[in-house]
């Protein structure tokens, strides 16, 4: 069957840029992009394209392209559903914080709501994608719900994971590594499957589309996303077994980099990951193991988790140290805010996390982002709870222009990897900061020899 016209639930971080980029890549396909979230669905309507929601190099362009072509975003979620032939689900699955699985496994609330919606709207044939990331076996829940209340109707349900790196995402999705569709290998299943990479097919090639069954498609993303962030935990750790042997962990990735079955990608020694998806797949790829019994499966992945938190705080710890154990009343510039450089996403960002840490020592935080808002800033650490409001009001304050952020600062700390932060006038922050003064590097972006010779005394990651 041909696909003519897609529904997206879910106008966040994949299903705003994923549905951008086929309606670019497919002008033949209407794509309507749905959520309850007004705000949100009037920035993607913004006459100024600059001011979408979303903050991806090249998104806003093509946007602009096929915005009102045959790209919608809307409100009118029912509508949506019962004109669309295929229906992707792309919606929050957050950790659960409360009841079985608390801490770990994956939220599914919006998932069935959304189950619940289409059964009840749907009046013909739908093929339903799960776009989210989620649990292996979440597919047979969509299935019988489905199935048992909607209208009659026939509903095949695919597996697509989406493996965008944020700040990346427009290269990730114009030229994918792969894609992977995942379905039921009934002779149904096989005919959703290929509507499907005929969508594709427009732009991948076709022997980067790959296909399985619906379960190793579902299981192939959490693990994907667990393997990264291992590599990430793995070279974090060996970066404080550096600071007490004298080696330098740019060396040693060097060196293992070079070995082709291990290969440089991910071996940046840094303060520690964050984003929407690493954690909370690994918390959920424990849950899992643990809900049938595999302990150690399970305990092996939580290391992951446990180390991340450990770099974090291990950081925190220094710069308090290095400050001659007080940082009562002292301002420390935060350079960056988002997760990674390149987004304005601080979804578990290190730098809420050594944020929170200082704080809790009184210290005076002033943040520089180039993309994150001030109210971004102060909604993520009220989102913590481990202070009042006022509180972080009084502790924290952000700035538009990052020498003022470092100015008269005790300490700068680097949580972002910008660009940017390379090419300022370091001397003239010297100049401008109380001495001793200390730079410390979270994210082994800079030039510690350039620095030192400035005055700087410089704390690097494994070095």
């Amino acid at each position: 069957m041909s696909i003519s016209k897609i529904c997206c639930i879910g106008a966040g971080y994949v299903g705003g840029p994923t549905m951008a980029i086929i309606a670019k890549q497919c002008p033949h396909i209407r794509v309507t992009v749905v959520d309850l979230n007004e705000a949100r669905i009037a920035a993607w309507n913004d006459p100024d394209v600059e001011k979408i929601p979303v903050y991806e190099p090249g998104l806003s362009a093509v946007v602009a392209e096929a915005r009102g072509r045959n790209l919608f975003f809307s409100t009118d979620v029912e509508s949506a559903i019962e004109d669309a032939e295929l229906i992707f689900i792309s919606v929050n699955t957050p950790t659960k914080t409360y009841g079985a699985g608390k801490g770990q496994a994956a939220d599914l609330k919006w998932i069935e709501l959304c189950a619940r919606q289409i059964a009840r709207v749907a009046k013909s044939d739908k093929i339903i994608v799960e776009k989210s990331t989620l649990p292996v076996r979440t597919a047979s829940a969509l299935k019988d719900i489905l199935q048992n209340t909607g209208n009659g109707v026939n509903f095949r349900i695919l597996s697509n994971p989406e493996f965008l790196a944020e700040g990346t995402a427009v290269e990730d999705l114009f030229e994918p590594d792969r894609v992977l569709i995942g379905g039921d290998q009934s002779e149904e299943g096989r005919e959703a499957i290929e509507a499907l990479v005929e969508i594709y097919a427009n732009w991948v090639p076709r022997e980067r589309i790959l296909t399985t069954n619906i379960w190793s498609s579902e299981l192939s993303k959490l693990t994907a996303n667990a393997y990264l962030a291992q590599r990430v935990s793995s070279i974090n750790s060996l970066s404080e077994l550096c600071e007490y042997t004298e080696a330098d962990i740019n060396e040693v990735a060097r060196a293992i980099g070079t070995d082709s079955r291990i290969g440089p990608k991910f071996l940046k020694a840094s303060v520690g990951f964050g984003g929407s998806c690493f954690q909370k797949d690994i918390l959920n790829l424990v849950y899992i193991a643990r809900s049938y019994g595999l302990t150690e499966v399970a305990d092996y992945w939580e290391q992951v988790i446990i180390m991340n938190d450990h770099q974090k705080r291990r950081f925190a710890n220094k710069i308090i140290q290095k400050l001659y154990n007080t940082v009562n009343g002292k301002k420390i510039a935060f350079l960056g805010w988002a997760f990674k450089k390149d987004t304005n996403d601080t979804r578990e960002s290190a730098a809420i996390y050594v944020a929170d840490h200082l704080l809790h020592e009184q210290a005076n935080i002033a943040v520089y982002d180039p993309k994150v808002t001030e109210q971004q800033v102060l909604t993520d650490m009220d989102y913590l709870d481990t202070r009042s409001p006022e509180e972080n009001r009084k502790l924290i304050k952000t700035y538009q222009d990052p020498y003022e952020a470092c100015k008269d600062a005790h300490a700068i700390a680097i949580l972002t990897e910008w660009d940017e932060f390379k090419s300022y006038d370091w001397k003239r922050i010297y100049d401008n900061m109380l001495k001793p003064a200390n730079i410390f590097d979270g994210r082994n972006l800079l030039d510690k020899a350039a620095l030192q010779q400035i005055g700087f005394k410089v704390w690097a990651i494994g070095s």
